[in-house]
């Protein structure tokens, strides 16, 4: 297991990451960077990260974000990312939250918004990522995260993909990320209706949505996934909720 160093990063208490691939470009330390393949990381404070890292890279690489839902679980969400981070050749940067759950349902921003910053700095300052091409993702729990967290950065965040999103509460917004909404019509723990009002409640306000629903619980099918990530970097995605 990889044990970096955490280089100090400005508090992200008030919602906004200061994360940028722009800070290094092509100053990104490849003698720093980790060999291709899966790497289990322990930052300092318990923190902890799973890395992928492709073969074959470009001048630059798109980065991938996941977050896993409430109690670590991410619905097939974590499969499904790693064979698209494989088969296109993607980081995949998948960071843990010190609780059950994402620091926004435990009294606000903090701990974990911190560590989401530092993580990805951390892998920013190793390898060249496409400023371009920055998704967030997430199931339950981290996808709510990911569309409040997304939104607060959408000048990060090219996409945001959220799998049975609960929820959203971002402190702001900032420029128009994409975003994907899917939800399981039988989802018996976050009901379909919070993903039909989101996708709603954001297209209205001008956003690019497209909503995918599925027959099935809280759960992330793979041909659902696979739609979400065939539609990064594609202008004019949007599609109405059903």
């Amino acid at each position: 297991m990889n044990s970096p160093a955490l280089n100090p990063v400005a508090p992200a208490h008030d919602g906004r990451l200061h994360a940028r691939a722009t800070l290094y470009g092509n100053g990104a330390s490849a003698a720093l960077a980790l060999p291709a393949g899966i790497h289990k990381l322990a930052f300092p404070h318990q923190r902890q990260a799973v890395l992928y890292i492709p073969e074959g890279r470009g001048p630059t690489t798109p980065l991938l974000v996941l977050l896993h839902g409430a109690r670590g679980q991410h619905g097939g969400a974590d499969a499904a990312a790693l064979r698209y981070a494989v088969r296109e050749q993607v980081l995949l940067l998948i960071p843990e939250a010190r609780g059950t759950s994402w620091d926004m349902f435990r009294g606000g921003y903090g701990p974990d918004l911190d560590f989401l910053d530092q993580a990805m700095t951390w892998v920013m300052r190793r390898h060249e990522v496409d400023a371009s091409a920055i998704t967030l993702a997430g199931f339950s729990d981290g996808a709510s995260y990911a569309l409040s967290v997304g939104l607060m950065n959408g000048e990060l965040f090219s996409d945001i993909l959220a799998f049975s999103p609960g929820c959203m509460l971002p402190n702001g917004r900032s420029a128009s990320p994409r975003i994907f909404i899917g939800h399981g019509s039988g989802d018996a723990v976050l009901p379909v209706e919070r993903g039909q009002s989101l996708a709603t409640q954001l297209a209205n306000e001008g956003y690019q949505v497209h909503y995918a629903e599925f027959d099935g619980g809280h759960l992330v099918p793979p041909a659902v996934a696979e739609a979400a990530f065939a539609l990064l970097g594609v202008a004019d995605a949007s599609g109405p909720p059903a």
